[in-house]
C-alpha cells in the first residue's frame, strides 16, 4: 500500500468528522436552548459545510486529485454551482416569505 494513500484518508476522515461535529456545534449554539427555531446561521452552515465535504470526499475518496485538470475544475464547478443554487434560493425564500 502506498504510504501517501495510507497517510491521506485517516486525515480526510478527521477532517470530515470534525466538519460534522463543527456543525453539531454550530446547530446547538444557533438553537440556544430547548426551543427549536430556524436559523440562517445554522442552514448556511450546514450547506457550506456539506459542500466542503463533498469536495473532500471528490478529492480523496472519489480519487478525483489524480484526474485530468478538466475534470478538477469540472467537480469544483459543479460544488460551487449547487452552493449557489442552495444558499440562493434559501435566501431567496428567506426574503419572500409572508
Amino acid at each position: 500500500m502506498n504510504t501517501e494513500f495510507s497517510k491521506r484518508l485517516p486525515v480526510a476522515w478527521l477532517v470530515l468528522t470534525l466538519l460534522t461535529m463543527s456543525y453539531l456545534w454550530i446547530d446547538l449554539a444557533a438553537d440556544g436552548g430547548s426551543e427549536l427555531h430556524p436559523s440562517a446561521v445554522a442552514t448556511a452552515a450546514a450547506i457550506v459545510i456539506a459542500l466542503v465535504k463533498v469536495r473532500v470526499i471528490f478529492r480523496e475518496f472519489m480519487e478525483v486529485r489524480h484526474a485530468s485538470a478538466l475534470l478538477c475544475r469540472l467537480t469544483d464547478g459543479w460544488v460551487l454551482l449547487i452552493g449557489v443554487a442552495l444558499l440562493g434560493s434559501y435566501f431567496l425564500g428567506v426574503a419572500t416569505r409572508w
